[in-house]
């Protein structure tokens, strides 16, 4: 029998078939394997990579959040400084003023307390980024919360143009949540409001907006706001591009603010405007928080 008869007789062998297809299949899944495993080494590869970046992150998220924390601290004491002193200036405790140099301190208390306010919003924003920020929430009537942002404004509005308007909450439930924080909210969409309108009138309303839900809304009839930015608008350091902002300073952080603290009282906030008619700014949020006393006395 010759080499060439014999090599035919194997391969025509069925055992023989069986084996060398074996062998074939066993070559493809050890290849596969070292494929896989390669595979693996780099995806543990960049998994390593992200927890790294994602600790280098959250390292610096904390470092800025200490940064703002400590200097807001730090501003805080002059700032208080410069008010007092600012103030005695005005009383004339130390000697009559002339109306220019009523006018100058004037100018400092309200420069003063214009950078006290983003000093205040820089350390709320420092707060939350950082979870120390804490809800305190209690049974309260929307008559004396209504009563106390009208006092708190009277001073600006009745040296405006603009009449700002507290529609009377009749007929709305109290509510239990945080009195402070939802204060926050709605005074700085009302002195958003007087500094974006020129002439008419500021509006502050609430309304149930469900069974277990109620939206306060603060209607002005300002330079209003185009649609494209309304999504933006929530957003850390966003400011409305007109020539009236760009007389107004101001951080850019308090609607953001009210946002993060609408969503720490269970809520949303929204926006509905149109350039040239107006600007409605809105917070929904529930009539109770989930935890609330078993006596609402």
């Amino acid at each position: 029998m010759t080499d060439n008869t014999a090599r035919e007789t194997l391969e025509g062998s069925p055992a023989l078939a069986t084996e060398l297809e074996l062998q074939r299949v066993r070559a493809e899944a050890a290849a596969l394997r070292a494929e896989l495993d390669e595979t693996n080494q780099g995806v543990l590869a960049l998994y390593g990579e992200l927890d790294m970046q994602a600790e280098q992150l959250r390292q610096a998220s904390d470092l800025k959040s200490r940064f703002l924390a400590y200097m807001s601290h730090e501003f805080r004491t002059p700032l208080g400084s410069i008010l007092s002193i600012a103030s005695l200036l005005s009383d004339e405790l130390d000697g009559t003023l002339s109306p220019e140099q009523h006018k100058q301190v004037a100018f400092v208390s309200n420069a003063a307390r214009e950078l006290s306010d983003m000093v205040d919003d820089l350390l709320d924003l420092a707060k939350i980024e950082a979870g120390r920020i804490s809800i305190s929430p209690a049974w309260f009537d929307m008559f004396d919360l209504f009563s106390a942002l009208r006092g708190m404004f009277r001073p600006i509005v009745d040296t405006s143009a603009v009449d700002l308007i507290f529609e009377e909450p009749a007929g709305l439930p109290r509510l239990y949540t945080d009195d402070q924080k939802l204060g926050q909210i709605l005074r700085n969409f009302i002195s958003n409001s007087l500094k974006f309108t020129q002439r008419g009138e500021v509006r502050v309303s609430a309304r149930l907006e469900s069974e277990d839900s109620i939206r306060f809304a603060v209607t002005d009839t300002g330079i209003g706001i185009p649609q494209e930015l309304h999504g933006a608008l929530f957003e850390d350091f966003i400011q409305v591009d007109s020539p009236l902002q760009k007389r107004l300073r101001g951080t850019g952080l308090g609607l953001s603010l009210c946002k993060r603290f609408a969503e720490l009282l269970g809520g949303h906030v929204g926006v509905e405007s149109e350039p040239g008619v107006g600007s409605t700014f809105y917070v929904v949020i529930p009539l109770a928080l989930a935890q609330e006393p078993a006596d609402e006395a």
